[in-house]
């Protein structure tokens, strides 16, 4: 009888060494990342037991304590029968979380978190991204953490408890314990108390995922780090209402053509010019000698949902939230597209893949895209990539359409970018590494894109804007601000002269910067500068991701880790204003559409 009581005890270890288990599957499974050692591993699993394991496992086995402690009262109570159920529940939840957390990692480097959620509504993208077998196997690794939940749990549960002195006894001092290690857990714990490393990867190890998972949630107002005067004290001047004014004319004419081509992952990390690989690129190293090069000029996130609306909509991205999902706050946002379109010019959008992704048809319909062009546009034959047409067939279909335009008539048209991508699979062979060729090849597709409409008439009034959405992890981390610094240039006939821009600017900055050059006005964009106007006094930039935010100016860069509220990397040295006016941003832009 005294057994069938202490099954609370051995469910708690079983727990606990589940969570052990999943965290030495985590580093061992991303040691490509990041080569841990057997000391850090150990600080990592003490780390997570202390900090996070004992409150979740508190957590999760609460149903089973306050139903063993009514079957306690209740000696007939069939306590297994009705525990099955939960056990199969919480063995699928929990499993599902753990190995999502191991396998997601190594695309995206930080914690598994809600925002999986927005993309998991979009499974084709996960789809387009491995293989059958890659599904397979790591859903195979998820069935065997839920038989290691689930069946000793029931074995483990006996089937009834009797009445005694000694269980009424037993289960108010395990009751006592039990509260306060769910008072700690929901009151006191904090995701970051799990830190304990200067590497981020050992820190990410040691933190429980389904902690991390479920603290994730978005909730109104989420990031509070400053009292409201210190926050409006801090952000006053970041964003300057006056900017309409150019101190720099860029443009032969303020009514140019203009396609901008959105290209996939394509940081500066592939761009030789801002201290990339030298040998990814070599139609950007040909064409920057021709255009406008912003060498200073940095994505605001990390995905292309986020990039999209940064691009277009001159928006900064949430940590968390996809704006792009979201078609109620459609509304709210300005776009490039349907200022342009106010001035009498015809828009259109193509991309290669589907527009259900991520919700990207409704986000380019609501911002006022008059033609969209996706998969659907291209004949069977043409799809011979695996998210649709590649890009050397989707550029060719760019360059056809502007090639049908009038030349009197003026036209913005959008194009985005889709082979640099995993799976890595293109019709092009240079580069030993997969990943490294994928790049190339969309470099390749770029360079024949400009010289192909290089021989149209609406060359002489085009304006060619070639932007990364985002950066691509590729030997970085978020610890590198790198993965940010981004490429990009303008070309055709409607640019003044070749140059090289310095200044420090964000992807969110082009509609303001662009319109200013075309004497139109950006005053609906209150989240993008016009870096070229007097009142631009403070040039810097925001990023974020999930787990962080940067801020860089003249004096450095910072990120900082919002779940752990510390900073993560501070260059050359740190700086508390530095993040405190990247807080102060994160603040006043959250939930606030």
């Amino acid at each position: 009888m005294k057994r069938s009581v202490h099954f609370l005890e051995s469910l708690f270890c079983l727990m606990l060494v589940v969570f052990a288990i999943g965290r030495i599957v985590f580093m061992a499974y991303n040691s490509s990342i990041e080569p841990i050692s057997w000391g850090g591993m150990f600080h990592a699993l003490g780390a997570g037991l202390i900090s996070h394991d004992l409150f979740v496992t508190a957590a999760l086995l609460t149903i089973p304590w306050l139903t063993a402690l009514y079957a306690s009262r209740h000696p007939n109570f069939p306590l297994r029968t009705v525990l099955i159920p939960y056990y199969i529940v919480m063995g699928l939840c929990v499993s599902l979380i753990v190995m999502a957390d191991v396998v997601m990692y190594e695309f995206w480097q930080f914690k598994l978190s809600a925002v999986v959620l927005s993309y998991a509504a979009s499974p084709e993208g996960a789809a387009n991204s491995v293989s059958t077998w890659f599904f397979v196997s790591r859903f195979a690794m998820v069935g065997m953490l839920m038989l290691l939940i689930i069946v000793p749990s029931i074995l483990l549960t006996p089937k009834r408890i009797e009445a005694s002195p000694f269980t009424r006894y037993w289960f108010r001092n395990i009751s006592i314990i039990w509260t306060f290690l769910l008072a700690v857990g929901l009151f006191l714990s904090h995701v970051g108390d799990a830190y304990f490393s200067r590497r981020l990867f050992l820190n990410h190890a040691a933190v429980n995922p389904v902690y991390a998972f479920t603290a994730s949630f978005p909730m109104e107002k989420k990031y509070r780090f400053l009292s409201e005067d210190e926050r409006a004290e801090t952000f006053r001047g970041l964003y300057p209402e006056e900017t309409e004014d150019i101190t720099d004319t860029l443009l032969t004419t303020q009514h140019p053509d203009v396609l901008v081509v959105l290209i996939e992952s394509f940081a500066g990390k592939f761009v030789r010019e801002l201290g990339g690989l030298p040998d990814v690129a070599p139609n950007w190293s040909r064409l920057i000698p021709e255009g406008i090069f912003w060498e200073n000029y940095y994505s605001n996130s990390f995905r292309t949902d986020r990039g999209t609306v940064s691009a277009y909509s001159g928006w900064l991205p949430y940590p968390t939230v996809s704006m792009m999902r979201h078609a109620e706050w459609h509304a709210s946002l300005p776009s490039l597209a349907a200022t342009l379109a106010g001035q009498g010019y015809a828009t259109s959008y193509l991309y290669g893949g589907s527009m259900t992704n991520m919700g990207k048809g409704d986000y380019l319909r609501n911002m006022h895209f008059e033609h969209l062009y996706d998969y659907t546009a291209f004949a069977p034959d043409e799809l011979d990539g695996q998210w649709g047409a590649n890009d050397s067939t989707s550029a060719m279909k760019t360059y056809q359409l502007i090639a049908q335009t009038d030349t009197a008539s003026h036209w913005m048209m959008a194009y985005q970018t889709l082979s640099s991508h995993e799976p890595w699979e293109v019709p092009y062979h240079r580069l030993d590494d997969v990943r490294l060729n994928a790049f190339a090849y969309t470099d390749h597709c770029l360079g024949m894109l400009v010289d192909s409409l290089r021989t149209l008439p609406q060359w002489d009034n085009m304006l060619v804007i070639l932007i990364p959405d985002h950066g691509y992890l590729y030997e970085q981390t978020y610890e590198d601000p790198e993965f940010f610094h981004s490429p990009m240039l303008w070309l055709g006939g409607a640019i003044r002269e070749p140059r090289r821009m310095d200044v420090l600017m964000n992807q969110s900055d082009l509609a303001a910067t662009l319109l200013s050059q075309m004497g139109i006005s950006h005053t609906d964009f209150p989240w993008s500068r016009n870096v070229l106007s007097s009142s631009y006094t403070y040039p810097f930039v925001y990023c974020n991701f999930p787990a962080g935010i940067l801020f860089g100016d003249s004096t450095g860069v910072s990120i900082y880790d919002i779940t752990a509220r510390e900073p993560i990397n501070e260059l050359p040295m740190p700086s508390p204003e530095r993040i405190r006016k990247a807080q102060s941003i994160l603040q006043t832009s959250d939930f606030n559409p």
